[in-house]
């Protein structure tokens, strides 16, 4: 879930090994869970439908919400269709042919957050559309490659902005990526735009939720009267991809991962 209130801890707080196992367990299940919705997103679908199966797989795996009730959140998945960028709430909006649908999803287990999320097409999109997909994840993938001791966050920040804008894409400001833990939103904020070499610099221990959302059109985005769904402000495509990842000497370990 893109960070934008403040997180409830200022400082940044390694984690042990032992943690970083409880974290991929926590990981493993949003990952887990997120394929089985993702894999049930087909035209005719009601994007509460998808929430409903994402609330009975929480059951089934013994986890909480980490989404349901946050600042008043309603729902324990956020569903953002076409140029919803963020926090869209699940309803009776019907999924159709050629939408995108981008999935954001977390659980608390065994006192750790996981969060991770994903975009997907539904039926046959545009190559266009594709071409969002795929630079989105890619942007995701190179930016964890960045996610090693002595870079800088915004060595992760330089790498998803430089990748997207060579595609012709844009980079959302309003939204940023997160630490992860114990709380849902720690130190450092991860913007997915910057210059490389600056601010906080990475040590094993750290624990990133990094997330390019990335538009088609411009980067500039508003928020609905719900209080939640961002929509892209010229209603371009959007896309959204994250992983948890931790920080470890022998280089980014994916937590959120299958």
């Amino acid at each position: 879930m893109g960070a934008y209130p403040l997180p409830l801890e200022e400082r940044i707080i390694l984690k042990s090994p032992q943690e970083i196992e409880k974290m991929r367990r926590s990981n493993r299940i949003v990952a887990e869970i997120l394929r089985d919705v993702g894999e049930a997103a087909h035209p005719g679908v009601k994007t509460r439908e998808l929430d409903g199966l994402a609330q009975a797989l929480l059951v089934k795996y013994g986890a909480r919400s980490a989404f349901k009730g946050y600042n008043g959140y309603p729902a324990v998945l956020c569903t953002s269709v076409n140029e919803e960028v963020v926090h869209g709430i699940p309803s009776d909006r019907v999924l159709k042919e050629g939408d995108i649908l981008s999935l954001d999803f977390g659980v608390v287990y065994d006192d750790y957050y996981g969060d991770s999320a994903i975009t997907v097409p539904i039926g046959r999109i545009t190559p266009e559309a594709a071409r969002l997909i795929r630079v989105t994840k890619e942007a995701l993938d190179l930016a964890i490659e960045q996610a090693r001791p002595d870079n800088h966050v915004s060595d992760i920040s330089a790498t998803v902005q430089g990748h997207v804008e060579a595609e012709g894409f844009s980079v959302v400001r309003d939204f940023v990526g997160h630490g992860i833990g114990k709380y849902m939103h720690e130190r450092p904020q991860i913007p997915n735009f910057g210059v490389p070499g600056r601010g906080v610099r990475l040590k094993p221990g750290m624990t990133l939720a990094i997330e390019p959302m990335i538009n088609a059109g411009g980067y500039e985005v508003v928020v609905l009267d719900d209080g939640w769904t961002a929509v892209t402000k010229d209603r371009a495509l959007s896309a959204h991809f994250e992983h948890s990842v931790a920080v470890t000497e022998d280089g980014p370990y994916i937590l959120s991962q299958l």
